[in-house]
C-alpha cells in the first residue's frame, strides 16, 4: 500500500468509480490505482463523515492527505462559501480531487500539492485520515505542522484505527499542547478533536 505515498505512482492506471452515500450527501467520484483505497470509500474515511459537526460556514478549511476527494468535498458541500484546500503528496490523488470537484460543481475546492500551500494560510478546520502508515515520526511531524497553522479558535477532526495507534496518538498530541477529546467511536475507528 505504500505507493499511495508516492508522489508520483508507479502503479499502472486503472480507473474506477465509487459512490460516496450520505444522509444529506450523494457523490459519484473517479478513482485510480495508486491512490488511497481506490475500490471503495474507506471505512475511517465514512465514520469521519458521518461524525463531526458541520464546517464553518466560511474561511479556510482543510482536508489534509485527500486522495481523490471524498472528505474536501463532503467539506465544500457542506460549507460552500468556504475554501477547502485539498492537499496530498500524490500528484494522482490531486489531478482526481481536482476532476471530482469540478464535476460535482464544487468550485472552492483547490487541490494543491503539501508543499504548495501558501504559507500565510490558517485553517478554521483540518478534517483527515492521516497516512499512518508512515510511520511515527513521519506523523508527527505533518501533524505537528498542519495542525499549528489553525486558527486560535480552529479544530481538528482525526480518524484513527484504534489497533493503529489512535490511544497513543491522542496522549502524544496532549504531550504537545493540544487539547486532544475522542469525540466519536466506530467500528474501531476513533475520531479525535483535537483544539489549541
Amino acid at each position: 500500500m505504500a505507493h499511495y505515498f508516492s508522489e508520483r505512482p508507479e502503479t499502472a492506471s486503472r480507473p474506477g468509480v465509487v459512490d460516496l452515500v450520505l444522509p444529506d450527501l450523494h457523490l459519484r467520484l473517479e478513482t485510480d490505482r495508486g491512490v488511497f483505497s481506490p475500490e471503495r470509500v474507506d471505512v475511517g474515511t465514512r465514520a469521519l463523515l458521518e461524525s463531526v459537526p458541520p464546517p464553518p460556514q466560511e474561511g479556510d478549511l482543510l482536508d489534509l492527505g485527500c486522495g481523490y476527494g471524498p472528505i474536501a468535498l463532503t467539506m465544500a458541500a457542506r460549507a460552500p462559501e468556504a475554501t477547502v484546500w485539498a492537499v496530498d503528496v500524490n500528484r494522482r490523488s490531486l489531478e482526481l480531487t481536482e476532476r471530482n470537484a469540478q464535476t460535482a460543481r464544487l468550485y472552492k475546492v483547490r487541490p494543491v500539492h503539501i508543499d504548495e500551500v501558501p504559507d500565510d494560510v490558517k485553517f478554521r478546520a483540518i478534517w483527515s485520515n492521516p497516512a499512518i502508515r508512515i510511520g511515527k515520526p513521519a506523523l508527527h511531524e505533518m501533524l505537528t505542522r498542519w495542525l499549528s497553522r489553525l486558527t486560535p479558535d480552529g479544530v481538528a477532526y482525526l480518524v484513527v484505527q484504534k489497533h493503529l495507534g489512535s490511544d497513543s496518538l491522542q496522549r502524544w498530541l496532549g504531550e504537545q499542547g493540544w487539547q486532544a477529546s475522542r469525540e466519536a467511536s466506530r467500528a474501531a475507528y476513533r475520531i479525535l478533536k483535537v483544539a489549541r
